[in-house]
């Protein structure tokens, strides 16, 4: 039960949710050479950013509250450890502002110019933060280094103690399901800013102690208590700052290297891993992976191999986003070139959609099995279906419905390749329930690819 409980205040546990550890499973190897293994994985459609806007939201008006009252005691009361409390409570409201922009921008699609979306909001979001935390500590610290030095009276000493019952409850509110929110979109950001909330319900608590101080005849207490709760502050900035700038200079923690070697090592026909680098874009994290396969393998059963892992890392990375596989090219020599008539294939550039039903990017991908219709999805109804329609020369229309990608919660591709030439009139039709949407897009092949 005690455990439970801890669970449920989200003390405990780690930061960052890889959704597969060692400890998460059991491996049981038979004579036939096979496994079996239970992941405990985190569904990875829980990964979005409404939940994180849902979570701002509600801290932004219960941390609001909690420093409006708190406020109206400081003006009838004097007590400066209550306005440090108070700023600091400001403070930490004011901090859903920028969290709200960062998690609405990360929604929107990639684009020609962003071409892997604007996760990198959320970082900066974070170090704001971190600025704010700083910002509140300096002023709550001048304030009560002040009345260190020029002491005077304080009154209500009730409405005082009151008040910082009432900081303590309205931020653990806030910290408990900021924690348990970012734990589980693996948001650094929002992570930190719980911590930060859960320590603001903590220094409320000391504002109760200067009270009690003054009570009891000591009235340093109150500038004491305020200047303890600077300190504190400072030390929420340090915390802060180390996690978020460590994820905006591309640092990962250290189990997810060993984590992706241990995916691997699933998936018959990867002989070793020469090289693993990984990096966290908002709260989703992307890993280009180097591989070696083994020996007389065909280039067909290569990208079978590198298709395997992939799914395997999906499983073992609930955050994962994307991952990049490619081989291993130690001692192979580099092809000539063929610059014949027919010249390189290019894919024409990709199309943005942005309706009611669905916003991404349509485009033509490689695959394993050949070239593909592909979908990339940001935000979409419930049930969606979407269908390319190519209008071909003599009035012939090719269409291509876009089915879930079995490998990708947020890709919908066509199960054959888009005929030649790759240069057409087209349209996507999106359908969601008895809602319908009809999207027009013209590709065209690079001037000088054409076939």
């Amino acid at each position: 039960m005690f455990t439970t409980i801890k669970e449920w205040l989200a003390f405990g546990g780690a930061d960052v949710l890889q959704g597969h550890g060692h400890g998460a499973h059991g491996h049981s190897h038979g004579e036939g050479g096979g496994h079996g293994h239970t992941h405990g994985v985190v569904d990875p459609s829980i990964a979005t950013s409404e939940r994180g806007i849902w979570a701002i939201k509600w801290s932004f008006v219960i941390l609001a509250i909690t420093a409006i009252l708190q406020l109206i005691v400081v003006f009838i009361s004097g007590s400066v450890a209550l306005l440090a409390d108070t700023i600091h409570n400001v403070g930490d409201a004011t901090t859903a502002i920028p969290l709200w922009i960062a998690f609405v921008l990360v929604r929107r699609p990639a684009t020609a110019r962003f071409n892997y979306g604007l996760g990198r909001v959320e970082d900066l979001a974070g170090m704001l933060i971190v600025l704010i935390i700083l910002f509140s500590a300096v002023v709550a610290g001048y304030e009560a280094v002040h009345r260190l030095i020029h002491p005077q009276p304080i009154t209500q000493l009730g409405w005082v103690t009151a008040a910082g019952i009432i900081g303590f409850l309205g931020n653990e509110i806030v910290a408990i399901f900021r924690i348990k929110i970012g734990r589980a979109m693996n948001s650094a950001a929002l992570i930190a800013d719980g911590y930060h909330a859960r320590t603001d319900g903590l220094t409320s608590l000391a504002v109760v102690l200067g009270a009690i101080g003054v009570y009891l005849g000591f009235p340093l207490a109150d500038p004491i208590i305020g200047l303890l709760i600077t300190i504190a502050i400072f030390g929420i900035v340090w915390q802060s700052a180390r996690a978020v700038i460590t994820r905006s200079l591309d640092g990962v923690e250290l189990g997810i290297a060993d984590e992706v070697r241990h995916a691997a090592a699933h998936v018959p026909g990867v002989a070793k891993i020469t090289d693993v680098k990984a990096r966290w874009l908002g709260h989703k994290l992307h890993a280009d992976v180097t591989i070696a396969v083994e020996d007389g393998k065909t280039l067909a059963e290569a990208n079978g191999i590198a298709l395997a892992l992939r799914e395997e890392l999906h499983t073992h990375l609930a955050p994962l986003g994307s991952a990049t596989i490619q081989f291993d090219t130690a001692g192979a020599s580099a092809v000539a070139a063929n610059h014949g008539d027919q010249g390189h294939h290019h894919a024409p550039d990709p199309f943005t959609v942005n309706s009611s039903l669905a916003t991404g990017l349509l485009e033509i991908v490689d695959t394993p099995d050949g070239e593909r219709m592909r979908l990339s999805i940001a935000s979409h109804d419930r049930d969606l279906q979407a269908v390319v329609n190519i209008q071909r020369p003599g009035g012939v229309i090719e269409t291509l419905p876009l089915l879930p990608s079995p490998i990708d919660h947020h890709a919908m591709q066509s199960a054959e390749a888009p005929a030649e030439p790759h240069e057409f009139d087209a349209e996507l039709v999106l359908k969601a329930g008895d809602k319908v949407e009809v999207l027009p897009f013209r590709m065209d092949e690079p001037e000088e690819h054409h076939h």
